[in-house]
């Protein structure tokens, strides 16, 4: 069963590793069983492949921004946070190793992404990563940050028997190759319900339907690699994802600019979203 592979125990791992010359991810640990993913957070290119990658690819579009600031309460709350530097753009740490489709049929990005959310290519001609490339990527960047999830949910289990893992995301609300019209403000995955118990689900959408921003559960994103490779009820890891619409808290354009104004409006729903799964985590029988 793929669950139980995100379970086994592993040795301690020693700091954060280093590879062209930045840190692969941040780690900060907190007492709660509660981890927030943020694996689409990084916006780094190593220089010695800038050269290979479009004008396009440079601006990172497709980043997760700012999650590191909508999210900071979850520190501040005592969860631990694991969030990625190298950009997606690199290698997607949400999708799997082996490169196979986690939507089959449907248009989607790949492991070494070649094109935009939009379809604008990503490298010059010629210049897209060979199989032996691609396989060092997945050495340098994805295996340590998958490492470390393992190793982290690993521990809390052991301590508190039951835990939280929460994926957080975001992406552009109108992106017509990916999807069509606009997507709900918040898209909560959890592989059909098979990453998470049910009354953790229901205990978080009780929390959106007083507020005024449109949701759905397992619509067009079901949860990536993450939520359906860790997400094991019966052993103890319940797994959701959050993918919001960048327009309820940022500008959509580039420079891609933080808003206040807006944040200050969603931050509290998604804390209140958070902290209830939690809570629902923690009454679940042991």
């Amino acid at each position: 069963m793929t669950c139980r592979r995100a379970t086994d125990s592993l040795s301690h791992l020693a700091g954060v590793p280093v590879v062209n010359h930045f840190p692969v991810f941040e780690f900060k640990a907190g007492a709660l069983p509660l981890l927030v993913s943020i694996p689409h957070l990084g916006r780094i290119i190593p220089d010695e492949l800038l050269g290979s990658y479009t004008s396009a690819a440079k601006t990172v579009a497709d980043t997760d921004w700012h999650l590191d600031q909508l999210y900071d309460f979850a520190a501040r709350a005592g969860a631990s946070v694991l969030s990625a530097r190298v950009s997606r753009y690199v290698i997607d740490l949400n999708r799997p190793p082996s490169g196979e489709s986690l939507y089959p049929g449907q248009t989607t990005t790949g492991l070494c992404p070649t094109e935009t959310f939009r379809g604008e290519p990503l490298y010059l001609d010629g210049k897209t990563p060979s199989a032996e490339e691609t396989q060092a990527r997945v050495r340098d960047y994805h295996a340590p940050y998958h490492a470390k999830l393992r190793e982290t949910l690993d521990a809390m289990r052991k301590e508190h028997g039951t835990v939280l893992l929460w994926e957080a995301h975001s992406i552009a609300s109108v992106l017509p190759r990916l999807f069509d019209g606009k997507l709900p403000d918040l898209n909560l995955g959890t592989n059909s319900g098979d990453s998470c118990d049910p009354r953790i689900l229901d205990a978080v959408t009780g929390t959106i339907d007083a507020q005024p921003y449109s949701y759905v559960a397992n619509g067009r994103f079901k949860g990536g690699y993450i939520t359906r490779e860790y997400g094991c009820p019966e052993l103890g890891i319940h797994a959701i994802q959050l993918e919001m619409c960048q327009s309820t808290y940022m500008n959509e354009e580039a420079p891609f600019d933080y808003r206040p104004d807006l944040a200050a409006k969603i931050k509290p729903v998604v804390e209140r979203m958070v902290l209830t799964a939690l809570e629902a985590v923690r009454a679940l029988p042991r």
